[in-house]
């Protein structure tokens, strides 16, 4: 199931035709995660470049006093990997944890690398999710400056519904930049007005 949903991915995502995407997905292998197991832990060098067809994974760092910040949410339909580490091969300061069952498939680093050279659609799909990666990274980074957190809470909600099924609260307060109570007023003031 993680490669026919990566293949459709590719192709939806890159315009690549499907042969040549079948061809980039027969480097990855598949891979299973239970809830609560970590795909990385900070201090370690991050080696796979994952798709995530099924579940859900929180990123996440320890601020100054040791409380979890979440980074990131990915659901199913995204590429996961902790870019700085991964290009960089340097230690990572975040954690990538499963929130629920997760399938996914993925490929090492080298293999990556190797693909990358050999393929050059394969080289164009990886620019492509760089480019979304690193415009999604801007967007939020902004959202955190100059948005309110109902607006910040609105766009999680529109664009990551499956988040809020799946992640406990606290991580998605986190994630938004607000304390737990704070979210519970925001998602009682958006129910009220969901209801008119």
């Amino acid at each position: 199931m993680s490669k026919a949903a990566f293949v459709n991915f590719i192709c939806q995502r890159t315009g690549i035709p499907e042969v040549k995407a079948e061809e980039i997905v027969a480097s990855f292998q598949n891979i299973h995660f239970e809830k609560d197991e970590f795909i990385l832990e900070a201090g370690k060098i991050s080696d796979r470049y994952l798709f995530l067809s099924s579940g859900c994974i929180r990123a996440y760092t320890l601020d100054l006093e040791g409380d979890e910040v979440t980074t990131n949410f990915y659901t199913s339909g995204e590429v996961v990997f902790e870019v700085s580490s991964f290009f960089r091969r340097i230690p990572s300061s975040e954690y990538y944890q499963a929130e629920t069952p997760c399938e996914a498939c993925y490929i090492h680093y080298q293999e990556l690398n190797e693909a990358f050279h050999a393929m050059p659609h394969f080289r164009d799909f990886g620019r492509a999710m760089l480019v979304n990666g690193f415009a999604n990274l801007k967007e939020r980074t902004l959202s955190l400056i100059n948005e309110e957190a109902e607006t910040r809470y609105d766009r999680l909600i529109r664009t990551k519904p499956d988040i809020f099924k799946h992640a406990p609260l606290k991580h998605i307060a986190s994630y938004l930049g607000i304390t737990d109570s704070s979210l519970s007023r925001i998602r009682r003031n958006y129910s009220q007005k969901q209801e008119l």
